[in-house]
């Protein structure tokens, strides 16, 4: 055993999962997008692990109830540094990955990064939505507008600390899944089918922490697949996987990608 990898040993596991023939399902977290300028959430550097007080944005509730915290999260979400950030080494090489593979890409991520990096859209659903799209959060019977972010932001800049609705003069917000809030059940439903159905499950750059994704990983292994974990730090799920690979995601995963890309014909 090395710091890089470590192999599981139970018997029912195969000597080399890069052979799996059949689907890959990736879930990708925060730290796929740190080389791309984007800090994650709960790392060393992360945003909330500097500023703790930074998570009280992300929590419904107190989102709905404190209009000086929305006035915070329209200046970050226009600060976001996601706006300028660009595809790195570990996008790339998953979506390089599809041109020989069946990969399916399920992202807690919101910053669009798979799909400009050539991932097709089709192929990469959002977990927790994106934010490029504003929502009003008053549900379609009393409202339900929909718009672009870009709208919502050039009426912050205009001087509307908290810009509200203005079709109902409801609360606006990111199309973003926050604390308190449920996954949309469809994209769930489809994420879990994905699960179920892959192979080989990557989780990458996720601490595995927020449920219910993390839980996908415990999913697909029940059904067969190879769990293998690519990430920094330590997971709930480490003991579940057939590998964990410890070194830099941009670092590893254009190799793993190579690897996978050379074993096995799509399927």
């Amino acid at each position: 055993m090395n710091d890089a990898t470590h192999q599981a040993g139970t018997a029912d596991r195969r000597t080399d999962w890069r052979e799996r023939r059949g689907p890959i399902a990736v879930l990708t977290g925060a730290g796929i997008s740190t080389s791309s300028g984007i800090p994650d959430f709960r790392g060393p550097q992360g945003l909330w692990t500097r500023n703790p007080i930074a998570e009280l944005t992300a929590n419904y509730a107190d989102y709905l109830r404190d209009p000086e915290l929305r006035a915070r999260s329209w200046i970050a979400r226009r600060e976001n540094p996601a706006w300028r950030a660009e595809p790195n080494e570990g996008h790339r090489a998953l979506a390089d990955l599809e041109r020989h593979r069946s990969v399916r890409i399920l992202t807690q991520n919101i910053d669009g990064l798979h799909q400009k990096a050539g991932s097709s859209a089709r192929k990469v659903l959002e977990l927790h939505g994106n934010m490029f799209e504003a929502v009003c959060t008053r549900p379609p019977s009393r409202c339900g507008w929909t718009g672009t972010m870009r709208e919502v932001l050039d009426r912050v800049e205009a001087g509307e600390p908290d810009p509200p609705c203005e079709r109902c003069g409801g609360i606006l917000k990111a199309a973003t899944v926050m604390f308190g809030q449920n996954l949309d059940p469809e994209v769930l439903g489809l994420a879990g089918a994905i699960a179920r159905g892959a192979a080989l499950f990557l989780a990458v750059g996720t601490s595995l922490r927020v449920q219910p994704a993390a839980g996908l990983c415990e999913l697909a292994v029940m059904h067969g697949a190879d769990l293998v974990i690519v990430n920094d730090e330590p997971t709930l799920y480490d003991d579940l996987a057939a590998e964990l690979i410890r070194k830099p995601i941009s670092e590893a995963l254009p190799k793993l990608a190579a690897e996978l890309a050379a074993a096995a014909p799509i399927g």
